[in-house]
């Protein structure tokens, strides 16, 4: 795979990722189309997951082209991104976004997500100081 590709070192790969987020939510970030969940990662670097169902987006022609625009937009901001591991749950309209759309709205709740993860980490860290 190219560098500017998307290793499985980078993907939330078995049930057992999955649940370990789903179990332990550290941060949400919600829009209308879609929510992401995010939590400390046990590899030390960002990973991301799709949850994208058919009822909610009807054909594998619009779920593919969610699923690699959110790819894209990932591998465009991972190095700012803290370590962690991050599901995107696909809800009903997310495939009557335009590709632009999806790009910006992607964007700004991969911001959003670590931002709040960040600040969660920081109120963490001064509880455990008290």
């Amino acid at each position: 795979m190219s560098a500017n590709g998307h290793p499985r070192t980078h993907r939330l790969l078995t049930a057992g990722d999955f649940r370990s987020v789903f179990d332990q939510v550290e941060a949400k970030a919600a829009f209308p189309q879609c929510l992401l969940l995010a939590r400390r990662s046990q590899t030390g670097q960002a990973r991301l997951g799709f949850i994208i169902s058919k009822k909610n987006v009807r054909t594998a022609v619009g779920r593919n082209r969610i699923k690699r625009i959110a790819r894209e937009v990932f591998r465009l901001n991972y190095d700012t991104l803290p370590p962690i591991d991050i599901i995107l749950l696909g809800r009903k309209g997310l495939d009557g976004l335009s590709n632009e759309e999806l790009h910006k709205t992607f964007a700004k709740q991969f911001r959003k997500v670590s931002r709040r993860w960040l600040k969660e980490q920081e109120g963490s860290v001064e509880k455990s100081e008290s």
